[in-house]
């Protein structure tokens, strides 16, 4: 995901997060299944914004997520266009967007803790055909921490670059991120297995 908790007091932040999981799990699958036309594209970004137009969020967090997705729109703009035409490309990534948009608002809204937890009560039943569910907490605990640690490494990267005036450029990038990221993984298994985690 790409958005963080923000607190609030609005429709989406009151209401519990199984139903509202659900809810956005029907508008993502709805919106993916949408056709390659021009009617599709304004449907899917019609559903978002009656979404965000709700109390609680806003044209703020939809520009920042829309930001963050900027290249991946844009190839999946500049490609499709190519081959399908340019109604067919834009529906598509309109779709995209729309899909990433609904399930960042899962994230915008509701507290990680609760998120988990709703999870694992989800998936409580399942301890009968040998599925953990306390593991399967802990893997999304450490896969949502992933994603702004990794921005964070990457930003540090980039500072430390710039500060000694490094030439751009992905091969210069790359190296000092993997062995950075790396490390943290490394720490962090060792962090996991000093509490019994196996």
């Amino acid at each position: 995901m790409l958005s963080l908790y923000r607190p609030g007091r609005g429709p989406w932040h009151r209401m519990p997060p199984a139903p509202k999981t659900a809810i956005l799990l029907l508008l993502v699958v709805g919106v993916s299944l949408l056709p390659g036309v021009w009617a599709a594209a304004a449907a899917a970004a019609a559903t978002c914004a009656v979404c965000y137009a709700l109390p609680g969020v806003g044209a703020r967090d939809v520009l920042r997520q829309l930001w963050a997705l900027r290249w991946m729109l844009g190839v999946a703009l500049a490609l499709p266009a190519v081959f399908l035409g340019i109604e067919a490309a834009t529906a598509g990534a309109a779709r995209i967007a729309a899909a990433v948009l609904l399930a960042g608002l899962l994230t915008l809204t509701t507290p990680a803790s609760e998120l988990l937890d709703a999870v694992e009560r989800a998936i409580r039943p399942l301890r009968r055909v040998g599925v953990d569910p306390d593991r399967v907490a802990l893997l999304l605990v450490v896969a949502l921490g992933a994603v702004p640690t990794l921005t964070r490494l990457a930003r540090d990267v980039r500072d430390a670059q710039r500060a000694r005036g490094a030439g751009r450029g992905i091969r210069f990038f790359a190296v000092p991120f993997l062995v950075l990221a790396l490390r943290h993984a490394d720490q962090l298994g060792d962090a996991l297995t000093a509490r019994g985690v196996r």
